[in-house]
């Protein structure tokens, strides 16, 4: 959520900023509203002082030789009104920040000044380039051929026991999967010091909210039914920022450099626009796994800190071999909490085109506000919003496409990326016995 504060400072310049992604701040319903507001508050205001003055002169009938019962009666017909006109006063103020706050929900973050201007995808700015795309003699195949012909990945299967956008994964196929989640995970916790959390998959309105997912993006969850509000988590992203939620950390608690988490969660997404895209095995599902980093930095270390948490997201791809693009989304691809973006694309021999396998996002003190999620600041004592940061590192599932795809030989079988053999037994090669 934008700071109140500096949209009421500037409206015409934060409609002019969110501009950028294409977002269209309405100025004038936000200027009415806060208009109501300050009206309500003032009036609030005065009738708590009418209120005080007609108390304060029962005490001077009082004094002056009333009784208690006489001066009241001579002023309980003003404070009854009073106290009437004062909780209209304050059950409109009541209603008028409801309305504010309903209307800050739904407005975005605004865009870092390195996000470039554009409207989609197609006007993201290539930053760089890794890797050497594999050059077959033969005609390549994606990860669905090669899957069933390894007899690893069955979505017929998935759809008879679920329905679409399922996939089996069975045998050593399978089994890289498993790998490629453990290489992950000890490659940020072991070498890259991130704290490794295990988090509930079933979350609250209020987390959701905290993060930016509601209200927005309702359509796109799985609610549970119940009175509980539960919902199926879209990306580990919820649970891990919300351990920051209505918390204030002490400064030797962020240590160096913040506080980093590596989480490993499943993953669970309507996709309720995507209808008739990807629909062809893993690249787009309802339920799949990922490695997510969370960092909660001090606002100072923000923009270092995105470009850290990118390069492990990175080291992940290198580490593979795995030939990819980074780049920086321009304004209108832009995710809602976001004020900067790296999406890391990975080469797919099958599709014989780059597609994203992990998008590492700045949110600044976007959710940090909606959280309360702060620390206390040595030089002065007081709490401050954190900035928070998350990136998959990376998408399990796609890596795997990536690896059967980039690792494919000619017979259908699969080499095995040497940074995995050990999480395999040893084994280099996956072919049908």
């Amino acid at each position: 959520m934008l700071d109140i504060r500096e949209v009421r400072k500037d409206p015409a310049g934060v409609a002019e900023a969110l501009a950028l992604r294409g977002f269209d701040f309405d100025v004038t319903a936000f200027e009415a509203l806060d208009a109501r507001r300050k009206t309500a508050d003032v009036t609030a205001q005065s009738l708590q002082a009418e209120r005080k003055s007609a108390s304060k002169k029962i005490g001077q009938l009082i004094s002056q030789g009333k009784s208690v019962d006489e001066a009241k009666a001579e002023v309980d017909v003003t404070l009854q009104e009073i106290a009437a006109r004062l909780e209209d006063a304050e059950q409109e103020a009541r209603a008028v920040q409801g309305e504010i706050e309903t209307l800050m929900l739904a407005v975005p973050n605004i865009p870092d000044a390195a996000v470039p201007p554009g409207t989609d995808e197609a006007d993201n700015k290539i930053l760089a380039h890794w890797g050497d795309i594999p050059q077959f003699n033969f005609e390549a195949k994606d990860h669905v051929d090669l899957g069933l012909g390894l007899q690893g990945l069955d979505s017929e299967l998935a759809g008879k026991i679920t329905g679409s956008r399922f996939t089996v994964l069975s045998g050593a196929v399978a089994r890289l999967h498993r790998a490629l989640i453990q290489f992950m995970l000890d490659l940020h916790t072991l070498e890259r010091d991130c704290r490794e959390v295990n988090v509930p998959y079933i979350v609250n309105a209020d987390s959701l909210k905290g993060t930016g997912q509601l209200p927005k993006f309702a359509e796109d969850l799985f609610k549970l039914e119940g009175d509980h509000g539960y919902y199926l988590i879209p990306t580990a992203e919820v649970p891990v920022t919300n351990i920051a939620r209505d918390r204030i950390f002490e400064d030797d608690e962020l240590g160096a450099d913040g506080v980093r988490y590596a989480c490993h969660s499943p993953c669970f997404r309507s996709e309720a626009g995507s209808y008739g895209r990807d629909t062809r095995g893993m690249i787009r599902q309802h339920q799949f796994e990922k490695v997510e980093l969370v960092f909660l930095v001090r606002p100072t270390q923000s923009d270092d800190a995105l470009e850290a948490l990118t390069g492990q997201a990175e080291e992940v791809l290198r580490r593979l071999h795995l030939p990819y693009r980074k780049v920086i989304l321009c304004g209108g691809d832009l995710g809602f909490g976001a004020r900067k973006t790296y999406d890391l694309e990975v080469w797919l021999p099958g599709q014989g085109k780059y597609r994203e396998i992990s998008s590492c996002s700045n949110y600044g003190d976007y959710q940090a506000r909606r959280m309360q999620a702060r620390w206390r600041n040595p030089d002065t004592g007081k709490p401050e919003l954190l900035h928070t940061l998350n990136g998959s590192a990376l998408a399990v599932g796609r890596t795997l496409v990536a690896v059967l795809e980039n690792y494919q030989r000619e017979d259908g079988s699969v080499a095995v990326p040497e940074a995995l053999q050990g999480y395999m037994g040893g084994q280099t090669e996956i072919r049908v016995a």
